[in-house]
C-alpha cells in the first residue's frame, strides 16, 4: 500500500471516489430493476435462449448494442479490479462488468451461482417485494 501512496494524486483519489459513489448508487437502482425484468424461468434452461435479429437494420442495431455493452462491461471490470486496491465497491463493480460482458459459459456460470440458496434467497426476496414470481431453478 505504501507503494501506491506515491502514485495516487489527490485529484485522482477524488475522481475514483466519485466514480465509486456513482457506481454504488446506480447499482442500488439498476440491480433490483434488472432482477425484476428477468422472467421467472430465466435460469431454468440448459442453454440460454437467443433471439436472432430478423432484418438487416436490426442486425446492425444488435451488433452496435453488443459492442457498446461489451465495451461498458470491460470498463466496469477494469474499474472494479482497480477498486480492489483503491477506494470503492470493487467486487460489486467487477460483478456488474462480468454481467455485461459476453463470454463462453457465462449463462452456465450465472445458473450455477443462482442455484446456490444463499444467492437465490435474496434474489427471490427482491422479486417478491416487486410483485414478481420467484425464480425457478432446476439443477440438471
Amino acid at each position: 500500500m505504501l507503494y501506491l501512496y506515491g502514485m495516487i494524486t489527490e485529484p485522482m483519489f477524488w475522481w475514483v471516489a466519485t466514480v465509486s459513489a456513482i457506481v454504488f448508487a446506480a447499482s442500488l437502482v439498476a440491480v433490483p430493476w434488472l432482477i425484476l425484468r428477468l422472467p421467472s424461468d430465466y435460469f431454468n434452461h440448459r442453454r440460454r435462449i437467443m433471439i436472432r435479429p430478423q432484418t438487416r437494420a436490426s442486425v446492425y442495431y444488435h451488433c452496435v448494442w453488443l459492442v457498446l455493452k461489451n465495451i461498458t462491461g470491460a470498463a466496469f471490470l477494469t474499474m472494479g479490479i482497480a477498486m480492489l486496491v483503491l477506494p470503492g465497491q470493487g467486487l460489486l463493480t467487477i460483478f456488474i462488468g462480468l454481467s455485461l460482458l459476453d463470454f463462453p459459459g457465462k449463462y452456465q456460470l450465472q445458473r450455477s451461482l443462482v442455484s446456490k440458496p444463499f444467492i437465490l434467497k435474496p434474489l427471490n426476496w427482491i422479486r417478491r417485494k416487486g410483485g414478481k414470481a420467484d425464480f425457478i431453478v432446476h439443477s440438471s
